[in-house]
């Protein structure tokens, strides 16, 4: 075996490696891999060493890549998911230093450390001129409640600080456990005195901290960001510290690094280090071991572990799970769009074939599904069991072991505005699909776009749906229509569900029109790809 160390790693990751006396270890640099690309089997890098398609083309032996830290933002994961190449990272592995780092700025933002330090240094004693603020009594506003996220809080709680969150997945009682209550964004801005950001970069959380998002934050709060430089838009910080808005910043990362035409750097009242957050001999130790492990055992056995792009079982294996677990997934999905308010617990119910497999692997499917509706660092099928029990999310999974024929899953969502249920099947011959969805039975494809209703079976509806979908160019696919049983009340309408399939999605005119349809309930559109 060949394999390349690209990146500085620690003396404890590289005794791993050399350990195994047939392997042939070579320490090399993020510029001059590249020409030991055609035999190497395994890549162990940091964030310098980029891994691009053209560079994946040169290493056709190529069978892992172990990034040392839990960004693979340096690697191209598509490519080397096409190539067969497992990526893995260590997640988790330099949470605390990064937590620990994030208070040491707050610190430093609060005492004025930093420029208190150079001005002595510079023979001075303006002991007035630092007069500083405590952070007990103050409220820290966390933007992101992951593992990072929660290291902080349990560091800031003791310090006497109010500790308030924006996460959109984190259940409340997880929240509550750990002393954070959690809020809006705009609740969040409106009552910090403290900002930290430890979350990952989205289309959604680029620029997150804007000039209408600063508009809303008291005057003088201070900001901190560990996380990444891309979720700040610049000139808006810029204008808040010069207006005052903002007290001062602690940046430890920038969206150009290193940043050194940043007009942030010429002010006073920013403290900035070189993305250090996570660099520490404690947490490059343990980043560097697990890699080293990680990579090690997949070469020698095959075992996956934190991989990003592949599930932990054989090719066999996967080949004859495949069908269930796009089936999994998909339902997860589908059932997350249709829900409307936090989830809080799942159940999952296995029958049929699926009692045959491994579905502790089918329930990480389902869990992706619903997880990657709401979460910025993506689940996968090794991590979304632990991602759903950092977040707070229940799990809960039944067995019908009476029943038999083809596969079926069952999923119930529970929000805390109630339930959304969905069925599906993996019939032979055919994509997944869904068999019920809240108790009524349906059956179409789960792919494409679609549209979820809810109506009361009254005369009418079908047409006027249809109606609606022509006038406005929409060419339907597939139509699937369901009803419960009438009610023990005479008169009563029962209820009735429709999943449309349609050519192109529905713009948000076209759905309010079919709400506006007086025996409509509820319409929810589904995209799964």
């Amino acid at each position: 075996m060949k394999v390349l160390i690209t990146d500085p790693i620690s003396p404890g990751a590289l005794f791993v490696l050399e350990a195994e006396d047939t392997w042939d270890i070579v320490v090399t640099s993020p510029t001059e891999f590249t020409q030991h690309l055609p035999n190497a089997d395994a890549i162990v890098c940091r964030g310098a060493t980029k891994i691009t398609k053209e560079v994946l083309a040169q290493a056709p032996k190529l069978r892992a890549i172990g990034r040392a830290g839990i960004g693979v933002d340096n690697v191209d994961v598509e490519a080397a998911t096409a190539k067969g190449v497992v990526v893995m990272n260590t997640p988790g592995g330099n949470a605390i230093s990064v937590a620990e780092h994030t208070l040491a700025l707050m610190f430093a933002l609060a005492r004025l450390v930093p420029q208190a330090n150079e001005s002595t240094k510079a023979g001075k004693w303006e002991k007035k001129k630092f007069m500083g603020t405590e952070l007990n009594g103050k409220t820290l506003g966390i933007i992101g409640l992951g593992n990072i996220g929660m290291q902080v809080a349990r560091r800031a709680r003791p310090l006497g600080m109010t500790l308030v969150a924006h996460d959109p997945f984190v259940s409340r009682e997880l929240a509550k456990d750990r002393g954070v209550e959690l809020l809006t964004l705009d609740e969040l801005f409106a009552k910090s005195d403290y900002i930290t950001l430890h979350l990952s970069v989205t289309p959604e959380t680029e620029g997150l901290l804007s000039i209408d998002a600063f508009a809303k934050m008291k005057d003088g709060v201070r900001l901190v960001n560990c996380a990444r430089g891309e979720l700040i838009d610049p000139e808006a910080l810029e204008a808040a510290l010069a207006s005052g808005k903002v007290a001062g910043a602690a940046l430890d990362v920038f969206a150009q690094e290193p940043p050194t035409s940043s007009p942030l750097l010429a002010h006073e009242n920013v403290i900035a280090t070189p993305h250090i957050g996570g660099s520490t001999e404690e947490a490059q130790e343990t980043v560097g071991v697990r890699i080293a492990e990680q990579v090690r055992d997949y070469l020698n056995s095959g075992v996956v572990t934190n991989a990003v792009n592949m599930p932990s079982i054989s090719a066999e294996q996967y080949g004859k799970l495949r069908p269930y677990l796009d089936l999994a997934s998909r339902l997860g999905s589908f059932v997350a769009q249709i829900a409307t308010a936090r989830p809080r617990r799942v159940t999952i119910t296995y029958a049929g074939n699926l009692l045959k497999e491994n579905t502790s692997l089918i329930r990480n499917a389902a869990l992706t599904g619903i997880l990657n509706r709401f979460l910025s660092q993506k689940a996968n099928l090794i991590n979304a069991a632990q991602v759903a029990a950092e977040r707070g999310l229940g799990v809960s999974e039944n067995h019908r072991t009476r029943t038999q024929g083809a596969g079926s899953l069952s999923l119930v969502l529970e929000t805390e505005q109630g339930e959304r249920a969905a069925q599906g099947a993996v019939f032979a011959g055919q994509s997944p699909r869904l068999i019920r969805v809240d108790g009524i039975n349906v059956e179409t494809s789960l792919d494409g776009h679609m549209v979820f209703l809810k109506n009361s079976d009254v005369p009418g509806v079908i047409g006027r749906l249809g109606t609606i979908l022509g006038d406005n160019q929409i060419n339907i696919a597939d139509f699937s229509l369901g009803r419960r049983k009438p009610g023990p009340t005479p008169g009563q309408p029962a209820e009735a569900v429709a999943v449309i399939r349609t050519d192109a999605a529905l713009p948000k005119e076209v759905l309010d029109q079919l709400l506006e349809l007086q025996a409509v309930n509820f319409v929810r559109t589904v995209e799964l790809r």
